[in-house]
């Protein structure tokens, strides 16, 4: 991986739809050379897809939280029926199992207060291998870089 190809995936990451001829330009390549680089860079995995920065207060998403998740039981049955249950969950949408006290990490996106109750109680709250729930609201957010 060498400079330029980090200056690609810099300039992809703050933007995924720049034109090729823009790219290469900011990059200082060539046309036909920032695309092959491009390319090789897809080819590899390095750049696995590409994704649209959504506005989630424009979509109806008013209330984000992230909450850790224990399970009763530290069995590879038990994680993966958490597992399955979140990947159903609109709400859910990024799901991390981590080290620590507990087993999951999720972060939960959902229009308001009363949204993230029922999605609690009716989702996460009648699933028989949560043993725990604990919520962070998220207040603001002034470095988020995901795509």
């Amino acid at each position: 991986m060498d400079h330029i190809n980090q200056q690609i995936l810099q300039e992809l990451t703050r933007n995924g739809r720049i034109s090729n001829l823009d790219l290469a330009e900011r990059v200082g390549l060539s046309p036909s050379a920032c695309l092959r680089r491009v390319q090789e860079l897809e080819r590899r995995g390095v750049i696995s897809g590409y994704r649209a920065v959504l506005d989630r207060t424009r979509l109806g998403i008013g209330f984000v939280a992230y909450a850790t998740v224990g399970l009763n039981t530290h069995t590879k049955a038990s994680q993966e029926a958490f597992e399955r249950a979140m990947a159903r969950a609109p709400e859910v949408v990024e799901c991390h199992n981590i080290t620590g006290s507990v087993e999951y990490l999720l972060r939960i996106e959902v229009a308001d207060l009363p949204a993230y109750k029922a999605f609690h109680t009716d989702v996460m709250g009648i699933l028989p291998q949560v043993n725990a729930i604990t919520t962070f609201v998220v207040m603001g957010s002034p470095k988020d870089a995901r795509g």
